[in-house]
């Protein structure tokens, strides 16, 4: 029926007694009260309120028939009954739903609001009872029975009660915070007892059914003692609530301050969905769906149980929930499962790869040793090979012939332990290394993880990550693998490693020993052929826009780019090239210009610039120049060794930026041809008044190693004998002081680079005979190798006659 708002206390002030005092004379209104011969009153239901005797109050109404009875009965000056809900949830109350005593009050002032509600300033002035209800529209109306309160009989007893009632009211003013100190103001001005009694149960914090049970009671005193009995009660509980609050403060910090604070937000979170709780929650519906073994479980139990103790805005709550968050995510015991069709997989592989043979051959021979006992670890593979030649693509080959996931981590720069193994979780902005970051990315514990770069793995002030890594890859080890992070072992013998390195100089010797070792040697000229037919040229088609129409290129194309335009062991400059040739193609249909769309070799030389020169005949055509066969982790290459002497004491000069290695190859050879200068057909007078200077041209590179030894003696005997080296000769080997010449590594890359620079001839250590022996034929059907053990079988194939 009416919506009652409470009110504060200084509103109650401020309307009720400031507008009143200055706008109306109460006792005018006491008196026309007295004097009133009103029969039927309207009766106004209220909720979350019962009005006293001489209490100044203002109601709210909302509703069109409290507004109306509130309008209607200041027009006619007429009382009103004001009564209270027995249930202030009832929205449309009948007879039985409020109390039959109440308290009649004279509308004052109505104030409207700007919502439509209206607020009418009212003063109770004597308590009466319901006779009968005469009306209900469009509000209630009855008879009713004035009540009069029964004096206190002994008068002292009772100021002195009320005195007590008074003392207390301000101690509780002074306790409670939320009440104003208007109230400390208002009991203080009022000096009829009885007035502050009701002014006090009208205003003090009872239930409304106790305030109804004061209202109905007749006898003042009585009124009074009951009142001062739930004043006791409330006081003492405000006492031990301020008592409590004083104790806690003292040990508070600002750590349980915000704690407190936090309890608040918790409770509005709560109200709204989410919070702490429902954090808690979340994990462990995450975790339900997990399968875990034991002692994964009980550590989960152990650490939920952790996040739940702690302060929800302590640091350590975040940490903790990241910590749970990335514990759940992890895929414990989520397998992907292989695929064991091995033509298939042999299919994904030559499809996508070209070449390759031999990790081809290995991949294969794990899928067939994996379907027949379906079950075992898996292999630590690394792929050592120049660049572009596919070590990395290999692996997502590699992954989608298995039928497992493929994640790739770039070791490259890498030199913080922690990157690999992870930070303990109590550091500021911990997290897992980069294995179980891998892992977890991967959703799966049995993925493909490509290790790229393992040969660029730096050593920091913050350990040394390849000595983390012995314990990832390391298949008698990582079935328990211990991340920082994680604070337990995690079982990565499921997942297959591939590693991928140019090098393997800078890899740690027991790192090495852990992984199986696969040399991929750079491609022949017609494997980079079939591999820009079969990919780099669709690729280039895709990437610009052209179709197989209008950008071709032939054999007879392809093996002129290769060889009068790039010098590599893998297919990345190739690629560069065509992508050259490819824009220059999209040039011209742009510019709607007419264009054969098969590429001529002239054609090519026009849009890729001017060729390189093919023969080397013309560098070697004088005494003292050597070209010498060279493997760089880029490949191998071909280097050209020159000496000439000058007038001196038989002093040896180096220059070309060389290592300590080269230095002593030098030496060596100039030291074997004093002790053999006589079969070499060298005079002493040439060694003893000859100074001789030894330099490797492209000086700002760095250049070491034993494999240069051949080829700088002969370098030296050519020069002092004055006879020219074979042309289209090359050759590599290491020297003794006996002058035995030794293996040398690196032979395939060698002798392919020896073929791109047009070299028909090498000399290579007897030793090596096996090396070229395991590569194809094929690639070697235009190059005659010669093999040696001494030195001065080198002299009599390299020096002309």
């Amino acid at each position: 029926m009416t919506e009652f708002e409470d009110i504060n206390f200084d509103e109650i002030l401020r309307d009720g007694f400031d507008i009143v005092a200055e706008e109306i004379n109460l006792s005018d209104i006491d008196e026309s009260t007295k004097n009133s011969e009103q029969i039927i009153f309207p009766i106004l239901p209220v909720r979350n309120m019962v009005m006293f005797p001489n209490v100044v109050i203002p109601i709210t109404a909302g509703r069109k028939t409290s507004i109306q009875l509130l309008e209607e009965a200041q027009q006619n000056g007429d009382l009103i009954g004001i009564v209270s809900q027995k249930n202030s949830n009832i929205e449309q109350p009948t007879e039985k739903d409020f109390y039959q005593i109440g308290t009649l009050a004279k509308i004052i002032k109505i104030i409207k609001l700007p919502e439509g509600n209206v607020t009418a300033i009212t003063k109770g002035f004597q308590r009466f009872k319901i006779k009968s209800i005469t009306d209900s529209q469009p509000y209630f109306k009855g008879e009713i029975t004035r009540l009069k309160d029964s004096k206190a009989k002994k008068k002292e007893e009772y100021e002195a009660l009320l005195e007590n009632i008074k003392d207390l009211a301000l101690k509780i003013i002074e306790l409670d915070p939320n009440i104003p100190n208007a109230a400390n103001f208002a009991i203080k001005n009022i000096n009829n007892n009885d007035d502050l009694l009701n002014f006090i149960c009208t205003n003090a914090n009872f239930p409304y059914a106790e305030k109804q049970k004061l209202l109905e009671e007749k006898s003042l005193m009585e009124r009074a003692n009951k009142c001062y009995e739930m004043m006791h009660e409330d006081f003492r509980k405000l006492e031990l609530r301020n008592q409590i609050h004083q104790k806690t403060s003292k040990d508070l910090d600002k750590q349980q301050r915000e704690y407190f604070l936090n309890q608040q937000i918790r409770t509005i979170q709560d109200e709204l969905g989410g919070g702490p709780e429902s954090d808690v929650e979340d994990l462990i519906k995450k975790a339900s769906t997990k399968t875990w073994k034991p002692e994964v479980e009980e550590h989960f139990q152990k650490e939920i149980g952790r996040l739940q103790r702690q302060n929800p805005n302590s640091p350590d709550y975040n940490v903790q929930r990241n910590y749970l968050d990335f514990f759940t995510d992890l895929p414990w015991e989520t397998f992907t499962k292989d695929t064991f069709d091995i033509e298939k997989a042999e299919k994904v592989l030559d499809k996508a790869h070209f070449g390759l043979e031999d990790i081809k051959k290995r991949i294969l021979e794990h899928m067939a040793v994996l379907k027949l006992k379906n079950n075992m670890k898996s292999p630590i593979l690394l792929l050592v090979g120049p660049p572009g030649v596919g070590k990395t693509s290999l692996g997502k080959s590699v992954a989608d012939a298995l039928g497992r996931k493929y994640v790739r981590v770039s070791l490259g720069g890498l030199h913080d332990e922690s990157e690999i193994r992870g930070h303990r979780k109590t550091y500021i902005g911990a997290m897992a290394g980069r294995i179980l970051q891998s892992i977890k990315k991967s959703g799966t514990s049995n993925p493909v993880i490509v290790l790229d770069e393992i040969d660029k793995v730096g050593k920091g002030m913050h350990g040394d990550p390849s000595s983390a890594l012995l314990e990832v890859l390391d298949p008698e080890q990582n079935n328990a693998f211990y991340d920082n992070f994680l604070e337990m072992g995690y079982d990565l013998s499921k997942v297959m490693f591939l590693a991928t390195a140019n090098s393997l100089s800078t890899i740690q010797s027991p790192l090495l020993d852990r992984m199986e070792i696969i040399q991929i040697a750079g491609y022949t000229l017609e494997e980079k052929i079939e591999i820009a037919k079969r990919h780099l040229i669709k690729k280039q088609q895709d990437e610009n826009g052209l179709t197989a129409k209008s950008f071709k290129l032939g054999n007879a194309e392809l093996k002129h780019i290769i060889e009068a335009h790039t010098s590599e062991s893998g297919v990345r400059t190739l690629e560069k090239r065509i992508a050259g040739i490819a824009r220059w193609v999209a040039l011209q249909t742009a510019l709607v210009k007419e264009y054969d769309a098969k590429i001529s070799v002239e054609k090519v030389d026009e849009i890729l610039g001017v060729p390189r020169p093919k023969s080397l005949s013309e560098l070697t055509d004088v005494p003292g120049v050597v070209t010498g066969l060279a493997w760089t982790s880029v490949g191998g290459d071909i280097l050209f060794i020159e000496s000439i002497t000058s007038n001196g004491k038989g002093n040896l000069t180096m220059t070309g930026n060389l290592g300590t290695v080269m230095k002593e190859s030098a030496t060596i050879a100039l030291e074997y041809i004093k002790a053999k200068h006589e079969d070499l057909g060298i005079t002493e007078d040439d060694l003893e008044k000859k100074n001789i200077h030894v330099h490797v041209p492209e000086g700002a590179t760095p250049k070491d190693g034993p494999s240069a030894g051949i080829a700088m003696l002969t370098s030296m005997v050519s020069t002092f004998r004055n006879k020219k080296v074979k042309p289209h000769l090359a050759m590599t080997g290491e020297i003794t002081l006996r002058g035995k010449v030794l293996p040398v590594g690196g032979i395939k890359e060698k002798l392919l680079a020896a073929t791109r620079a047009g070299i028909k001839e090498v000399i290579l250590c007897e030793a090596n005979r096996k090396d070229v022996e395991e590569i194809k034929q094929d690639y070697l059907k235009n190059l005659k190798v010669n093999y040696v053990n001494w030195m001065t079988e080198v002299l009599e194939l390299a020096i002309e006659k």
